[in-house]
């Protein structure tokens, strides 16, 4: 199994390598040459398993020789060790034909723990075997910095440094990071949005005697492995509902793609999946793009749902690949575009494309609000913000004959005050975490400067 760039002008990689690089050195994200497939009689196999061995049967064919079977059971294994219920990500109804994927019940309460824990796993071990010592920069919306810093804290092999908007994210979201005690991990407060967190830390990779004097690897959803591990729920969720005997439709709140994107590749493997439908808040560029042609930034606006606090769609430069025909040099265009104008047209052939593989909706801050208290006094279910954004956009969509699953991001109690503001309720953290608020924080304030971050990590892997 081998990896390409979308951009179409780096070195094709094998899994491990395109795990440990992030980022291609032409910029572009890394996809692989081609999706396996699975068939309907091992899509109906695995049925009734447990979620790892779902999950080795569903990332095994993308791995190649980059790990033996014993080496990636053994990452799975530990990877999900710590989630609290067994079966890592139940289903719970809704409503008629309604289902939500409750993703949140991982170590920092997040779908982001599925593909953290296992790509720390993985890293720990493709690294000790070569004996070499890597520094992961992240940028975070909120749940992947939390995600990472708890896959990684204390390994041997791993220097973090996560970079998170200051003031854009939940105080919960904020003291995750910013309390584990390991010397490894180390959280910076950027001044600035996510976006720019973003493009900072794709600066660092595009800066090579920076990349390559500390090593740079990456863990955001620019990793391949990040969404190949989430590619795995969508084929736990649909078996549990009768694929591939009948098929399911996914709602999917996102603002970096990344989430939808996996499911995405589960359709490309056989997985029988209907609609996929892209929910966006307010910081709706993947709404607009899909209804009108346009990709155009224009400012993120904070809202209750800060994870998707986002414009600059990350993952959204994969699937533009794929309905390109796999024109790396158009792609490299788009986003040369999308860096000096703030934006692109998307080709009427491409959109077509797109709009056959994607429904979107988008929901206000006050439709969020709403849906989380409907979703308290009807359903019984208290959601996070960004669960809500889903519900909503679901049932505008319509639930019809096949079954509707909307993905519950995150756990509610990472966003109390808006869930209180809107429910009237105070969701309370797991017993685990219940002293998170008295935890001592470290954590650095920088400014939006590539040079002076440059120079603080530089400065924190010489001590």
């Amino acid at each position: 199994m081998k990896y390409v760039s979308t951009r179409g002008s780096a070195p094709t990689l094998s899994f491990e390598d395109a795990m440990l690089s992030g980022l291609a050195r032409d910029g572009g994200l890394y996809v692989p040459e081609t999706v396996p497939q699975l068939s309907a009689g091992e899509i109906a196999a695995l049925a009734g398993l447990p979620y790892e061995e779902v999950a080795f049967r569903v990332m095994w064919p993308f791995v190649g020789e980059s790990f033996t079977e014993e080496e990636l059971r053994g990452c799975i294994a530990r990877a999900y060790a710590g989630f609290g219920h067994d079966a890592r990500a139940p289903l719970t109804q809704l409503g008629p034909n309604h289902f939500l994927l409750e993703l949140f019940h991982g170590p920092t309460l997040a779908f982001k723990d599925f593909a953290m824990q296992l790509i720390g796993q993985l890293f720990q071990t493709a690294l000790s075997r070569s004996g070499e010592r890597v520094t992961i920069v992240g940028a975070t919306s909120g749940d992947t910095g939390s995600a990472a810093i708890e896959a990684f804290k204390g390994l041997g092999n791993v220097d973090v440094f996560i970079l998170f908007p200051h003031g854009r994210v939940s105080e919960v979201q904020r003291r995750q990071m910013t309390t584990p005690p390991e010397a490894n991990v180390h959280a910076l407060a950027l001044d600035g949005d996510f976006d720019d967190c973003q493009a900072r830390l794709k600066d660092m990779f595009n800066h090579f005697d920076f990349r390559d004097g500390v090593r740079l690897a990456g863990v955001n959803s620019i990793n391949w492995a990040r969404v190949l591990a989430q590619v795995v729920y969508y084929f736990t969720a649909a078996v549990s509902l009768g694929a591939p005997h009948r098929p399911v439709s996914f709602t999917v709140p996102t603002g970096n793609f990344g989430d939808i994107f996996a499911g995405y590749i589960a359709r490309q493997m056989g997985l029988p999946i209907e609609r996929l439908v892209v929910a966006t808040n307010q910081n709706d560029i993947l709404h607009r793009c899909l209804t009108t042609g346009e990709y155009r930034t224009d400012g993120v606006t904070p809202s209750i749902s800060p994870s998707m606090d986002i414009q600059v769609s990350s993952n959204f430069e994969r699937v533009l690949f794929d309905v390109y025909g796999r024109d790396g040099k158009a792609v490299a265009q788009l986003m040369d575009e999308l860096k000096t104008q703030g934006g692109f047209t998307v080709s009427q052939g491409a959109i077509e494309g797109l709009r056959a593989l994607f429904g979107s909706g988008r929901a206000s801050e006050d439709e969020t609000r709403a849906t989380i208290a409907r979703a308290q006094e009807t359903m019984g279910e208290l959601l996070c913000p960004h669960s809500a954004v889903g519900v909503k956009v679901a049932e505008e969509q319509g639930i019809g004959a096949t079954p509707m699953i909307t993905l519950a991001t995150a756990h509610p109690a990472k966003f109390p005050d808006a869930v209180e503001a809107a429910a009237g309720i105070r969701p309370d953290l797991p017993p685990r975490m219940a002293d998170l608020f008295t935890r001592d924080e470290r954590v650095t304030r920088v400014a939006n400067d590539l040079g002076a971050l440059e120079s603080l990590i530089k400065e924190r892997l010489a001590k």
